[in-house]
């Protein structure tokens, strides 16, 4: 009986160590990234820099998911929005789970191309493990490229059921 309750034990601490190590739904803060927030000087600047970032994400268009990858062989969702950006200069944190706490916390009736979509795809999880940018948006209509797991590099809208219901954040990084 001893051992068992000490398993559980075991257990519980082993799992509470690891939520610790995720970036969650709630967090709304940010980390320094190696970019300036609003360094343009006005909305012009912001879309053409937000533009080139998507005309070059969706360069990879159609290239197959590879976990890791940041090249037309194999592309991965934290691979492709640091690959975009970083052709533009701005280089940001590899993972999803940090990628999710750096620029700025936005509201998405707020989203502009250019911002970035989190998403918890796995069941019974609020944990981010998902991103894409944002390529379009109009009032009540938000469009991104990602790269999923099942058909690589495509572009998604935020209203499709599965996308909607796994929406967690958005953030701005431009």
């Amino acid at each position: 009986m001893h051992k068992i309750a000490l398993l559980i034990c075991c257990l519980f601490v082993l799992m509470s160590c690891k939520s610790k190590k995720t970036a969650t739904a709630s967090s709304h803060k940010s980390h320094k990234t190696e970019t300036k927030k609003n360094t343009y000087s006005n909305n012009s600047n912001y879309n053409e820099k937000a533009d080139a970032i998507i005309d070059y994400a969706q360069t990879f268009n159609g290239v197959r998911y590879k976990y890791g990858g940041t090249t037309k062989k194999g592309m991965d969702c934290s691979g492709l929005v640091t690959t975009a950006f970083k052709k533009e200069d701005i280089l940001l944190p590899r993972t999803t789970s940090q990628l999710a706490v750096s620029g700025e916390w936005i509201d998405v009736k707020e989203v502009q191309k250019g911002d970035l979509l989190f998403f918890a795809t796995r069941k019974n999880s609020r944990t981010v493990n998902h991103v894409g940018i944002v390529t379009n948006t109009r009032p009540g209509y938000v469009e991104f490229i990602h790269s999923t797991t099942s058909k690589g590099v495509i572009t998604s809208e935020l209203s499709e059921k599965y996308w909607y219901f796994a929406f967690v954040q958005a953030r701005r990084i431009l």
